[in-house]
């Protein structure tokens, strides 16, 4: 195994625009500094959005822009066991409960949002009890499972973490994580027994990640991470958090909003030149 481990991690529920290739580019440069190794992975525990046809098409282009990664691919999909054993794990430190409330529930009772907008889960279902939380899991009413933060950073204790920045030369700054600004998080749902943060950190671990670069975006999601690896007892990586490609409306580009793909910009006659040109990421 690599001494240096990188990861690019696309969702195959659309096909990978500039941004994607921002980010792309970033972790195989990365991974070039540190004479690492940049791996491929699939996150599609999404599997009503995710589909192989976008897993196909992400292979194409990220080959296409001259990239390449050491073989099996880890594909999300393929790991729901592993995954549920993590949270299993958790389970049995008492740091996970089940939540019937619906997002109506959750916006009416919110007081404040967590770092990405959402109305903040007030914690409802943490004051169940066992009785109420076992008639209502046998009646099978609607459930997710979300981590007792609070608790978990009892644990814990003060959390800290490596960054590096803003450019991938400078030396690492420590941070520290807050995940309580999030609340109490689903790890998982009744149809897919994960989460993205859950399988993340997993994976990373399985992987041997000693560095994640990541757009700003999903810095603030870091503090949730670094609890986590904590928690089951892995390595939290080094991490970098790289710049976003905006649109003509200044938000971040996104498949949702139809930002142009690269395999449409390809039959535009873009070359991979181009698109290192547009992000600004060269060999």
């Amino acid at each position: 195994m690599a001494k240096n481990v990188l990861r690019f991690a696309p969702s195959p529920n659309g096909f990978l625009h500039l941004g994607h290739a921002l980010s792309a580019l970033v972790t195989w440069k990365a991974a070039e500094l540190l004479d690492g190794t940049a791996y491929l992975r699939i996150e599609d525990i999404d599997v009503q959005r995710c589909k192989p046809e976008f897993t196909q098409a992400i292979i194409e282009d990220l080959h296409w822009l001259g990239l390449d990664w050491p073989e099996p691919v880890l594909v999300q999909s393929e790991r729901f066991d592993i995954y549920a054993d993590a949270a299993n794990r958790l389970r049995n430190m008492d740091l996970l409960y089940p939540c019937f409330c619906s997002r109506a529930d959750i916006a009416a009772a919110a007081d404040g949002s967590d770092p990405d907008g959402a109305p903040l889960y007030p914690g409802t279902c943490r004051h169940l009890s066992n009785a109420e939380r076992i008639e209502r899991l046998e009646r099978g009413d609607p459930v997710q499972f979300r981590l007792d933060t609070e608790a978990a950073t009892e644990r814990t204790g003060m959390l800290t973490y490596s960054v590096i920045g803003p450019t991938l030369n400078d030396r690492p700054q420590i941070r520290y994580a807050r995940p309580q600004r999030w609340g109490d998080v689903v790890l998982q749902r009744k149809d897919t027994p994960t989460s993205y943060h859950l399988s993340v950190v997993v994976d990373d671990a399985a992987q041997g990640v000693t560095h994640v670069t990541r757009g700003r975006d999903l810095e603030a999601a870091t503090d949730i991470h670094v609890l986590l690896q904590m928690l089951l007892g892995v390595s939290t990586p080094i991490y970098h958090f790289h710049r976003l490609l905006l649109g003509d409306d200044g938000e971040k580009l996104a498949k949702s909003k139809g930002s142009p793909s690269l395999r449409d910009l390809r039959a535009e006659g873009w070359t991979p030149e181009d698109v290192r040109r547009a992000v600004g990421v060269f060999p």
